[in-house]
């Protein structure tokens, strides 16, 4: 008997999986049903991929930026994500009367895809800013393997002169073998360094060196790339503007063939972009590795307030004993070279087998200091009756969650779940594992408590044969696109929800790095 069961156990597990899968593909309709229903409204869907290239997963959307000034919301992404890096093209999608109604399209120039095609291949990590002296939008972006070739990888920057409406063919910023960039102006018509524009990205052919490059007409010129005075590594950095012109710049460093390998660090410049101070040291970051998606490096989501304090959020496991999920925690800066001990943001209690990652924060910037305004988007695992947050590739759950402040952070609200559960073989699969993107956003619409997260969700994919496909599967067609909110559905409420004094456990054992990291 023994024998038998096991045998029919070995048997059952491609029909258990089968069935798991049915049993939440019914629970997706049914609880998205609920969800819109409950919330009133459902979410808006902004993009879809319409490409059909070969390389690229078709009908799949990951990793928006969103960025927000006057009315205007626009948001950028990559569309047709391929398995070993980047995306058939980068999408927009722009709104311009504060999140009522969006266009969307597909920036020009850049791979051999595009609208009036380009050299590129491929296209990867979109980072969406506006220069308000210059009036004039940006989207920053990776351009891979120009002619085919492998070995270098630019920054590009494209220009819209009439809201995000319309783009031009991008500006090369950079050129070499680059990763990770991320981009922002200097919008106070006060500071020393109004209309200067800085872009942080690094050099992985290098150990991920950080190099910064300064912009002071509108993106159409970049000045020569610059390390910190330290010469340190690092990656994802997001350069943040104070009312003064001081640029601060949180970003995720690493020690390579450690256990736990990562920290949060700072550097930040004085003069405009002229020269960049050596990095300090925010915390260490342990972290839990997800199963099965990309979310297996802890970038920082960071932003400001109208004073100029700075707001960094990772995912991060100190809080849990055993480190078998991640939470996500909160520093804070008036400098950037000081900052205060990572608190417990307060998603789910310690302890709920609930994983977090992928955060996506903003502030609103017409508040400050004890009245500062935030909200907070993320990625999670963990469904009652289903999994736990330390579930297996094959039954991970996988939500976006949703939480606000009302006084800097001090106390939340209780966690909104914004969509339904997904399956991970449902998403883009990448080297890194299934993705919705190393990084999502979320921006408010300053003074009208508006709030807009950007996030991929996905429905489960048609075409999948009777042995089971990913994505990456031939005929296989995916449904992962880029969705936000109505403008009148979230709003920044805040809550009673306070982490106290937890108890940290920072573990010994982990994960390594046996190489710099790379993410486009």
């Amino acid at each position: 008997m023994p024998v038998i069961f096991h045998s029919r156990w070995r048997l059952s597990i491609p029909i258990a999986l089968a069935l798991l899968a049915l049993i939440v593909s019914l629970v997706f309709t049914l609880v998205y049903r609920g969800f819109t229903h409950a919330a009133g409204e459902p979410l808006i869907q902004i993009s879809s991929d319409p490409f059909h290239n070969k390389i690229s997963q078709h009908k799949t959307e990951v990793e928006p930026d969103t960025f927000a000034f006057g009315n205007t919301v626009v948001s950028g992404f990559q569309v047709g994500r391929v398995f070993n890096g980047g995306a058939a093209d980068i999408g927009f999608a722009t709104s311009n009367d504060g999140g009522k109604t969006f266009i969307h399209g597909f920036l020009p120039g850049i791979t051999t895809v595009s609208p009036h095609p380009g050299p590129y291949i491929r296209a990867s990590d979109a980072s969406v800013a506006f220069d308000a002296r210059h009036k004039v939008w940006l989207i920053s972006s990776l351009g891979l393997f120009p002619g085919g070739n492998t070995s270098e990888v630019d920054l590009l920057v494209s220009r819209s002169t009439d809201g995000g409406r319309t783009w031009s063919r991008p500006v090369v910023a950079a050129k070499g073998d680059l990763d990770k960039n991320w981009t922002v102006c200097d919008d106070t018509p006060t500071s020393p360094f109004y209309g200067h524009c800085y872009s942080e990205f690094d050099n992985p052919a290098d150990g991920d060196r950080i190099l910064m490059s300064t912009s002071t007409d509108g993106g159409l010129t970049w000045g020569p790339a610059k390390e910190t005075a330290n010469h340190d590594f690092g990656i994802a950095g997001q350069p943040l503007v104070q009312p003064n012109g001081t640029v601060i710049v949180p970003i995720v460093g690493f020690t390579i063939s450690v256990n736990q390998p990562f920290n949060q660090k700072s550097f930040i410049s004085t003069n405009g972009g002229a020269s960049w101070s050596a990095t300090v040291i925010i915390s260490r970051d342990p972290i839990h590795i997800p199963q099965g998606i990309r979310a297996t490096i802890p970038l920082p989501s960071a932003e400001i307030d109208a004073s100029g304090k700075v707001y960094d959020v990772w995912q991060d496991c100190r809080f849990e004993k055993g480190c078998f999920v991640n939470d996500l925690v909160l520093s804070t800066s008036t400098d950037g070279l000081h900052w205060t001990t990572p608190t417990l943001v307060p998603t789910d209690p310690i302890g709920s087998h609930f994983d977090h990652f992928v955060p996506g924060l903003a502030v609103d910037r017409t508040t400050s200091g004890s009245s500062a305004h935030l909200a907070l988007a993320f990625y999670f695992f963990g469904f009652p009756g289903f999994t736990t947050g330390n579930c297996q590739t094959n039954d991970c759950v996988l939500r976006v969650g949703f939480i606000t402040s009302t006084n800097g952070g001090q106390s939340w609200s209780n966690k909104e779940v914004l969509t339904p559960p997904m399956f991970l073989q449902w998403l883009a699969l990448t080297t890194q594992g299934y993705m919705v993107g190393d990084y999502i956003s979320t921006s408010i619409i300053s003074g009208k408590n508006h709030v807009f997260p950007a996030f991929a969700v996905a429905t489960p994919p048609t075409n999948v044969p009777p042995q089971g496909g990913t994505c990456n599967s031939p005929g296989v067609v995916c449904h992962e696109s880029t969705f936000t909110t109505p403008e009148d559905l979230l709003e920044i409420t805040g809550g009673t929800n306070v982490a106290g004094n937890a108890p940290t456990y920072f573990p010994t054992t982990g994960p390594s790095l046996k190489a710099p990291p790379t993410a486009f």
